[in-house]
């Protein structure tokens, strides 16, 4: 056995339980508190097994779960980006690269040589596996936005043409998976959990819900 190398994947796995005191924005569907990271990159673990048949090209999969389980490990040091917050977005790759530096570091060269460079193919979205990771990755906060009736959505006045914008990437990986989500957004927006930016007497809809303050 080698005690260093040992040692090395030893201090990763210890490293990475810190992701789940990440809080993320999206609230768990019983709406009681936020998920965390660690929480999140399961579930779409399990997704990207369930919904394979959906994707829109032939992909390995054991590929995708990995990636999946480790795109978001750099949250640890960078912290979980509101994806409707344009300003924290300016230097999110750069806060995100340093931290897959160090991370991923820890391992020994060659698992760390892989980590890397499966969280750079999922930042690309250039490959199958990744545009399919990606699609998965949109499309769970929606399920959970759908299934707290919002909450997420209403704290911050999110607009169903601003989840249509960020997610219609959905259907580079997954184009059956975009029909599903656009039905979920028409019914978000029907049912007064999700806003428009305007209705068509052109009139703001305001945003009814829950009063929450709490930001991550």
């Amino acid at each position: 056995m080698d005690a260093d190398r040992l040692e090395r994947q030893i201090a990763f796995i210890t490293e990475i339980d810190k992701l789940k005191q990440v809080l993320r924005r999206t609230y768990l569907i019983d709406g009681e508190r936020r998920e965390n990271s660690a929480e999140h990159s399961w579930h779409l673990a399990v997704m990207a097994v369930l919904l394979s048949e959906y994707a829109r090209e032939e992909l390995d999969l054991a590929r995708v779960v990995k990636m999946l389980l480790l795109h978001d490990v750099v949250e640890i040091d960078a912290g979980d980006t509101f994806a409707y917050d344009e300003a924290a977005h300016a230097d999110k790759e750069e806060r995100e690269r340093r931290a897959a530096e160090r991370i991923f570091n820890l391992l020994p060269a060659d698992m760390a040589g892989e980590a890397f460079a499966l969280w750079e193919e999922f930042e690309a979205g250039a490959t199958p596996e990744a545009k399919y990771a990606e699609a998965l990755d949109r499309l769970q906060p929606i399920l959970l936005n759908c299934g707290s009736g919002g909450i997420a959505w209403r704290e911050h006045g999110i607009s169903s043409e601003q989840v249509i914008a960020r997610n219609r990437h959905i259907e580079l990986g997954a184009p059956a998976l975009w029909t599903y989500v656009r039905g979920l957004i028409d019914r978000a927006e029907s049912g007064g959990t999700l806003r428009r930016e305007r209705d068509p007497a052109g009139s703001e809809r305001a945003a009814t819900g829950r009063d929450r303050t709490e930001q991550t």
